[in-house]
């Protein structure tokens, strides 16, 4: 079967025959030469091409009309195909010519009946019709059954059984844990397990804790507010520290810059100058990296971070943050961030956490989190500044970073992997760690699946399940596992499920998932609801596809791997609390047992979990929706501020061709008669490398590469082209907006090409 080739902007589809490949070890064996294996023989190769992108232009011509309205919702209440009929204009609208290959099917059929006279045509063609019936009757009805199977196969006394296994382990090292998980996977019937070791910096609280002395009274304060002279006697008091923050001591005045963005910083500059003060900074707007990044850049030298309690009950508790974007922090990777003058600090500024009781003193403010509406804290105009003495006793040791990885191999394309993570590490230790939650779920679904395997039931793609180590410092086992596995993981990983935190507290069902998963997310949220036992607090769910912390930021960040996670979480009081989540703050006890008594909550996420893992495994069509792609594109270029024509084009013209894909390769590829695998595999991974297509190269700090993810659920923009308006000394809007057109351009040549291959491939069986 021959094939046109042509290129991709961001890498290559290869069409390998690796059926029967050996699975990869933990390290997926990159010595392996990939250039000669898609060398072999025999091997269908090809590319796809995308066009060298054209600069945005600042003229207001053309004859094209975007038309950007109406905009489809994320989620459809139909499925992926069925949604193409809300538009009643699509007939019209979307006039791509029928490739050749489907016009002349007629032609076919009137051939088939002409030689059809015969008895012997005519037994031939019962003959064909059997063995196609052969080939499809099991596989949907597989898959089916191990669906149904769920429910009884997955079930709440299973899960709090583990989780109170694994939470007796909290004491242990870290090396201790992993071979206990290990063991335990095997146990149940994982065969292939691994456990991979990477040496890292790693940030602990000092011998002594910080401190925040104030001058005017020369009164001590430890960051929880209570006096330097009191003991403290809790394990949450001790972690209420910045990770990777410079150390030392600084004498300054302290400033209220409130949430740090560029409005709050360009109004404290219009009557201050901050250079070597220190800020006292409210956390969530913005990526904590980000607003530290901008504070540097002004200037000042420390940083005293606090929840505002109008944003959330957690304001009254002392926490930890890591100010590690992500890895090993001990080599530098990122030139541009500012302030680096050594191997250990990723900052120069001396950033504390401290409880919203000490902020209140520091600010002189009036109230704290009282009054209805909430009264923000804030520094009255007539107050004097409060000068202090910050001293920050980090310290920093190499250790050993491990992870779990387990695989269970796929029968039909075991070279195409549906990453499965949670974590076995936390914050905190001892009785406040909350990790075992996560690895309870992850082991029940493994549980599920082996059982399934021993009557016979394999997964199409190989499922790897990765238990991680380093999370709360930066992602650190998750990076370095994927660092090391990158140039497999880029053609070979087709999404990424995680379990990090399925429960934070007893609120709502929220999911979180690439633009690509948010139909599939919002279909089996709506199937679980009925099912629900906590009533109609059931129905309160959401999709969105916001920055969140976490190991899947590795393969959305830096691979552009399509990710989805299900949680139950409190909706957030203010748009201004979404990131909260960055905090680390100490549980009040085990959230099973105290949140979920039952643990049916619990049960929830592990059966959404499962369905969502076996979609991704088993569907032969990856479930995936470019056209939500594309609309995600153009809701975010709504701004009338930062789009141009140039941009509201391209931005249609991907609409347009992820619509006629979506209903004319993918749809066929889906009907079980028509299927063919060789055109099954090419048509998975363009869908696999679409979002590949929106990753940027320097994104500001604290931003994800992949610009599809936003940071605000009610105005959703592309993040980089709102740094360009608010922050005039970064990158300019044209500038930006060249980035984001770039990468716009790139999805859409590379769906066009995928037409144009499939239309080839028409005419050549013709």
């Amino acid at each position: 079967m021959a094939y046109r080739k042509v290129r991709a902007g961001h890498g290559s589809l290869r069409v390998r025959d690796l059926e029967n490949e050996e699975l990869h070890t933990a390290s997926l064996e990159l010595e392996w030469d990939m250039e000669k294996e898609l060398e072999e023989p025999g091997l269908d190769r090809f590319q796809l091409e995308c066009v060298e992108h054209q600069p945005v232009s600042s003229s207001s011509g053309g004859t094209m009309d975007p038309d950007l309205e109406p905009i489809q919702p994320s989620v459809s209440p139909h499925g992926r195909f069925e949604r193409l009929q809300e538009d009643p204009n699509y007939v019209t609208r979307f006039s791509r010519t029928v490739p050749k290959g489907q016009r002349q099917n007629w032609t076919c059929v009137a051939k088939y009946l002409l030689v059809g006279v015969c008895v012997f045509a005519a037994g031939l063609l019962i003959g064909r019709y059997t063995f196609s019936r052969v080939q499809v009757k099991e596989e949907p009805i597989a898959d089916t059954d191990v669906l149904e199977k769920i429910g009884l196969g997955i079930t709440a006394e299973k899960i709090q059984a583990l989780q109170r296994d694994f939470d007796s382990l909290s004491d242990l090292t870290e090396e201790s844990k992993v071979k206990y998980i290990a063991q335990r996977w095997k146990e149940i019937g994982l065969k292939d397990v691994q456990v991979t070791k990477h040496m890292a910096l790693l940030s602990h609280p000092g011998p002594v804790l910080s401190t925040i002395v104030d001058k005017s009274g020369n009164q001590c304060y430890l960051p929880s507010g209570a006096r330097c002279e009191k003991q403290f006697t809790t394990t949450s008091e001790a972690f209420a520290f910045a990770a990777y923050s410079a150390v030392g001591n600084i004498v300054a005045e302290v400033v209220d810059v409130q949430y740090g963005s560029p409005e709050d910083l360009r109004h404290v500059q219009a009557s201050t100058n901050v250079t070597n003060k220190i800020a006292l900074l409210k956390l969530g707007g913005a990526p904590l990296l980000y607003k530290l990044s901008l504070l540097v850049e002004l200037g000042f030298a420390g940083c005293l971070l606090y929840v505002d309690p109008c944003d959330g009950s957690f304001g009254y508790k002392t926490f930890g943050v890591t100010l590690n974007p992500g890895g090993n922090p001990s080599f530098p990777k990122d030139p541009r961030v500012v302030g680096r003058d050594n191997l250990y600090n990723l900052t120069s500024l001396l950033v504390q956490p401290i409880s919203a009781s000490l902020a209140k003193m520091l600010l002189s403010a009036s109230a704290m989190g009282q009054g209805r509406p909430c009264v923000p804290m804030i520094m009255p105009p007539t107050s004097a500044r409060k000068i202090i003495n910050l001293t920050i006793e980090n310290q920093v040791s190499f250790k050993a970073v491990h992870n779990v990885m387990g695989y269970l191999k796929g029968k039909t394309n075991p070279d195409r992997y549906v990453l499965v993570g949670s974590r076995h590490g936390s914050w905190y230790e001892g009785a406040l760690a909350d990790w075992g939650n996560g690895s309870a779920v992850m082991t029940q679904i493994i549980a599920f699946m082996m059982a399934q395997t021993r009557v016979g039931w394999r997964p199409d793609r190989t499922i790897v399940f990765c238990s991680w180590g380093g999370t709360s410092l930066g992602n650190i086992g998750s990076y370095e596992w994927g660092k090391e596995n990158a140039l497999v993981l880029q053609s070979r990983a087709v999404a990424y499920v995680s379990l990090h935190s399925p429960m934070t507290n007893s609120g709502s069902l929220q999911a979180t998932a690439s633009p690509s998963l948010l139909q599939l997310a919002g279909e089996i949220q709506k199937r679980h609801s009925m099912s629900c036992s906590r009533g109609a607090g059931c129905s309160v769910s959401s999709v969105s596809s916001l920055q969140t912390p976490g190991d899947a930021n590795f393969f959305s960040n830096q691979l552009g791997v399509p990710t989805v996670e299900f949680t139950y979480a409190e909706v957030p009081k203010t748009e201004r609390a979404l990131f909260l989540s960055e905090a680390f703050f100490p549980p009040e006890s085990s959230l099973g047992e105290t949140l979920d008594p039952a643990f049916k909550l619990h049960e929830t996420i592990a059966k959404i979990t499962t369905e969502a893992i076996l979609r991704l495994a088993t569907d032969p069509v990856l479930p995936f929706c470019p056209l939500d792609v594309a609309l995600n594109v153009q809701s975010k270029l709504k701004d009338e501020t930062l789009r141009g024509l140039d941009l509201l084009n391209v931005a249609a013209s991907l609409r347009e061709n992820s619509t006629f894909f979506q209903s004319e390769v993918m749809r066929p590829a889906n009907d079980p008669k028509e299927r063919d695998p060789a055109h099954v595999r090419m048509l998975n991974d363009v869908l696999r490398d679409l979002e590949k297509s929106f990753l940027i190269p320097t994104p500001p700090a604290g931003f994800y590469r992949n610009i599809l993810y936003c940071l605000s659920r009610q105005t959703p923009r592309f993040s980089i082209l709102k740094d360009a308006l608010e922050v005039s000394w970064h990158n300019s809007i044209s500038h930006s907006q060249n980035l984001v057109y770039s990468a716009i351009s790139s999805a859409q040549k590379l769906v066009q090409s995928g037409l144009d291959l499939f239309e080839n491939e028409n005419d050549n069986l013709k």
